[in-house]
């Protein structure tokens, strides 16, 4: 289920299908799940979690 997110795949995915898709279209909310599933689950979290977690990605 959905529930009104809009997901896209990320721009990093690759040809095995091993990548995420993210949906920003609501507010206060980022939902995140695995493109190869999309019955599965969605993990939502904040935007300021989700720009932590995407910082610290970029960190060395």
């Amino acid at each position: 289920m959905s529930d009104g997110f809009d997901f896209a795949k990320s721009s990093y995915s690759n040809q095995t299908g091993e990548c995420v898709e993210v949906a920003l279209n609501l507010p206060r909310t980022v939902a995140v799940r695995d493109s190869k599933h999309q019955a599965g689950p969605v993990v939502r979290v904040t935007p300021a979690a989700w720009d932590a977690f995407r910082a610290g990605l970029r960190a060395p």
